[in-house]
């Protein structure tokens, strides 16, 4: 039986696409979501996965719904 992941990779392009939309360092997003610029960029190297907690403080602080990063996230999968 198959079952499908969440690519992790994926995850970390969507987050750098709307963090360079925005215009944004890893730096400055980091600080306004209160976590390390490593795990930042770690995440959006595809090492890590965010938890729910630290990609709702990733969109907080892009200033977009969090539902917006996950339906890009699904878009990207799904192509």
């Amino acid at each position: 039986m198959f079952f499908p992941t969440l690519d992790s990779k994926t995850v970390g392009d969507v987050i750098a696409e709307f963090r360079k939309r925005k215009g944004i360092s890893q730096e400055v997003l980091s600080g306004l979501a209160d976590i390390g610029r490593t795990h930042l960029s770690a995440i959006e190297r595809g090492e890590r996965k965010p938890t729910l907690e630290t990609l709702y403080r990733i969109s907080t602080a892009l200033d977009v719904k969090m539902s917006d990063i996950i339906l890009e996230i699904e878009k990207h999968l799904h192509s």
